[in-house]
């Protein structure tokens, strides 16, 4: 094993024991990367010089206006999350499909994924649903297994459907990865990776997935018809529903429909859509009557420190891709992707694999810091579409929500369920997984999926 080899590896080795011993993760990431980095400079590996550009790259992320979306998106679920919204369209929706067998659970879906696209938060979704359907799924005789299986996947296509702070994020290591790529090959012209790009990208997949969540359940009302039987609803419950569903689901269709519709038609740049989204979540707190100074500064602190542990996580993940440089660990990446087997194919299979099992024991963000800036140039020097593998990526990790041991998804439903054991949750996300590995082989198979929105809004 060369030497850069070796000092890449040691740096892994590090990252890998800080994480475990319990340090944050941003500490971990960043700690771990200079202290290898001082070792390597004692033994002449790791020209120390280089550590001089950080304070710039640091100044870059704050300055980065793509990224300032973040705070303003994660506000904006935060108000969602508190104004109501959440509770009105479980509840209406519940009842127009809860007198069919199965009903009940794909309202839960089609709710999931409407709040996807309204707040962009996984953990705020997970436990809102849980609040609220859990308890009508138990009076309807749900299996256990079912109803947390459908919660916890459709909290997580908070992650895939726009506007979705794991998108940003994505999207800003795909850009600087793309550019890297492309100036390694030698080309200065390339057209530039967008967030918005990867928005429009993933928008179709997303409805793909919700697709698929539906059809598993309607396979098990046919075949399992006990396992969701339909809802028993009062006259009172029955009556006036149409009014109500529509006073329920205009409002955040309003606001998707302000906030994607605005970014995809090219009037305003994510920063911008996330700023008129914050005002229309305001707006609709207003209009539900749950709108209080006591409300905003609580949405308000916690949309801060979601946004400042982001921002933390980045700074350290920014340091450890300087190190990973210095050692040459590029070099290594690229020479390891092109000796596997299967070419391209070869390689992208075993970064999304990677990816996949990386997911067992780290958050999503972790992943991305980690395995993006890493893997995604040498992948993309073998010609594999920034686009697709940004897409490809995000449902990937959406699975690191579900997967055992560390799963956020299963600790948010098992915080706001405490009824519900870990077996049981476990069996139940363990075919929403599979399902959503599916659904990366199909974008594989229909790469056009991932295309069609993004050509279409160039064309």
């Amino acid at each position: 094993m060369g030497a850069e080899a070796l000092s890449c590896l040691l740096l892994f080795v590090g990252v890998v024991a800080a994480l475990v011993t319990g340090f944050p993760v941003a500490l971990a990431l960043g700690g771990s990367a200079i202290v290898i980095a001082g070792i390597g400079s004692y033994f002449g590996t790791f020209d120390a010089i280089l550590l001089g550009s950080l304070p710039a790259r640091v100044l870059d992320l704050g300055l980065n206006p793509t990224l300032v979306a973040i705070p303003l998106f994660v506000f904006m679920g935060t108000v969602l999350e508190r104004s109501k919204v959440a509770e009105n369209l479980l509840i209406t929706m519940g009842q127009l499909f809860g007198g069919l067998r199965g009903g009940l659970g794909i309202s839960v879906v089609l709710v999931g994924a409407l709040l996807a696209a309204s707040t962009g938060i996984v953990g705020a979704t997970i436990v809102t649903m849980a609040l609220i359907s859990l308890p009508a799924m138990q009076r309807a005789r749900y299996d256990r297994s079912l109803s947390s299986g459908i919660i916890c996947a459709s909290g997580t296509l908070a992650q895939l459907i726009p506007p979705s702070t794991v998108l940003i994020l994505l999207g800003t290591a795909l850009q600087n990865a793309n550019t890297q790529a492309n100036l390694r090959m030698g080309v200065f012209s390339s057209d530039p990776l967008t967030v918005t790009d990867l928005f429009a990208g993933a928008l179709v997949p997303g409805l793909v997935l919700v697709g698929l969540y539906v059809a598993w359940i309607i396979v098990r009302a046919v075949f399992d018809p006990q396992s969701c039987p339909p809802l028993r609803m009062s006259e009172s419950e029955r009556g006036n529903l149409p009014v109500r569903i529509l006073v329920a689901m205009l409002p955040p269709l309003g606001l998707i429909v302000l906030v994607l519709g605005s970014i995809l038609s090219g009037l305003a740049t994510a920063t911008e859509s996330a700023a008129l989204g914050g005002v229309g979540a305001v707006l609709l707190a207003l209009l539900n009557r749950q709108l209080s100074l006591s409300m905003m500064a609580d949405a308000a602190r916690s949309a801060m420190s979601i946004s400042l542990m982001i921002y933390a996580i980045l700074i350290g993940a920014t340091i450890f891709s300087l190190v990973f440089r210095g050692f040459g660990g590029e070099d290594v990446v690229i020479e390891l992707l092109h000796s596997l087997p299967a070419g391209a194919l070869g390689a992208t299979i075993f970064v999304l694999g990677l990816m996949f099992l990386l997911g067992f024991l780290i958050d999503t963000f972790e992943i991305i810091f980690i395995v993006v800036p890493i893997f995604a140039p040498g992948l993309i020097m073998q010609g594999v579409d920034p686009l697709w593998l940004g897409v490809a990526a995000a449902m990937i990790l959406q699975t690191s929500y579900l997967t055992p041991p560390f799963g956020f998804g299963i600790f948010y439903l098992q915080g706001a369920a405490s009824t519900l054991t870990l077996p049981v949750i476990y069996r139940g996300v363990v075919p929403f997984v599979v399902i959503q590995l599916l659904a990366v082989v199909v974008l594989s198979i229909w790469p056009e999926l991932v295309h069609w929105l993004p050509g279409l809004m160039s064309g």
